[in-house]
């Protein structure tokens, strides 16, 4: 059997593409992909799925099945060890839940990510105190100051794509709620505004303000965050969060669904330079 792991990386889930794709082209179906390993067919779905992750053996056998070339099969078996490597954030395994997993791998990967805060400070842009403080809020007892500790952490570190060499694009809509709810103290409060002024000097972040006085708007149903990849094998992507677990959107109606809803907000939110006067407003008011 593959073996089996909280959460796969980008890199296997594109592999697992190119894998479904080349035995498409071979015209093998997957009961015959199967035949060739020995096992049984669900087992070519879950690598083509990355439910597990690659064994290169399977790997190779594929290839060879599929008509592949000894160069072919040795560029993708570099590919695969590359994305067998667990992910960075899988040191927090002992805190991070299976489904935050992949949100993490995903957005370490995108080059755009478009996302919608009713409630929050979106995580990138969280400080280390107002994040301790939702994460304390959040927790309802359930998790101890140790694992709360571990979660603030595993934030500061995403924080880094930021500022990375090939850093994504990040476009925020952000509701004038998530300024009117004070988490922590008036001084916490200051350094948090302070943070998202900074970012929103950073040339790779647009962060507009949804005012109340702009009305109603077809996002306030709840949180959500769209992913682009620049790699052709993985379209656009849905993140929508609840209280206790997430969902992941791919289906093409659904994602358009979800692109015209942040198209329509961000065309009614503050721009990106009215957003950075109310930014500065809201920090002399505390």
């Amino acid at each position: 059997m593959s073996e089996p792991r909280s959460a796969p990386t980008v890199g296997q889930v594109v592999l697992g593409k190119r894998l479904k794709d080349l035995r498409e082209r071979a015209g093998l179906s997957r009961e015959e992909a199967a035949k060739v390993l020995r096992v049984a067919p669900a087992t070519i779905r879950r690598m083509e799925t990355a439910e597990v992750a690659l064994k290169i053996p399977y790997v190779q056998l594929l290839l060879g099945a599929y008509g592949g070339t000894d160069a072919e099969t040795e560029a993708f078996v570099e590919l695969a060890e590359e994305a067998n490597k667990p992910g960075w954030w899988q040191r927090f395994h002992d805190v991070l839940p299976n489904w935050f997993s992949m949100y993490v791998s995903l957005e370490g990967s995108a080059s755009l990510l478009r996302t919608y805060e009713p409630h929050f400070v979106p995580g990138l842009l969280q400080t280390e105190a107002y994040a301790r403080g939702i994460m304390r809020t959040g927790s309802m007892g359930h998790t101890s100051p140790e694992d709360i500790e571990r979660h603030v952490a595993l934030r500061m570190e995403r924080q880094a794509l930021l500022t990375r060499a090939d850093a994504p694009r990040l476009w925020v809509v952000m509701d004038e709620t998530v300024l009117r709810r004070t988490v922590g103290t008036a001084d916490e409060m200051r350094a948090q505004a302070d943070r998202l002024l900074e970012s929103a000097e950073l040339p790779n972040v647009t962060l507009q303000i949804a005012e109340f006085g702009s009305g109603h708007h077809p996002g306030t149903y709840g949180p959500f965050v769209i992913f682009r990849f620049a790699v052709p094998e993985l379209q656009d992507m849905v993140y929508s969060e609840y209280l206790t677990g997430a969902v992941y959107f791919d289906s093409r109606p659904e994602v358009a669904a979800y692109l015209e809803v942040m198209d329509r907000m961000a065309a009614q939110a503050a721009t990106a330079q009215r957003t950075k006067e109310i930014l500065r407003d809201f920090r002399k008011e505390l």
